[in-house]
């Protein structure tokens, strides 16, 4: 089990970007979240075993109808969730 935490800058907010990337998720053994930031990035946490983060992330990084409204990402290791479930968009 795997947990990442991925800043998207670019042209990530007011695009269905958030919504793209929780549909994504279903179709990968994913949980977590994704919210807007104040600095007009967007945050997202996903954890699950290797293979499907990794998947899940290419998925939005490379192939996704937004990919190309990202012009900058981070990735880093972060804490699990204590509980997680399912896949969110937090406000």
């Amino acid at each position: 089990m795997i947990a990442r935490k991925v800043i998207f800058e670019g042209r990530v907010q007011g695009v269905g970007f958030r919504y793209t990337t929780r549909q994504i998720a279903t179709g990968f053994d994913v949980c977590g979240w994704v919210r807007n930031l104040p600095d007009g990035t967007v945050e997202l946490h996903a954890e699950g075993e290797d293979e499907e983060v990794e998947g899940y992330l290419k998925e939005i990084l490379e192939e996704s109808a937004v990919a190309h409204h990202i012009k900058h990402h981070t990735i880093a290791e972060t804490p699990p969730l204590d509980e997680p479930r399912g896949f969110q968009i937090l406000s």
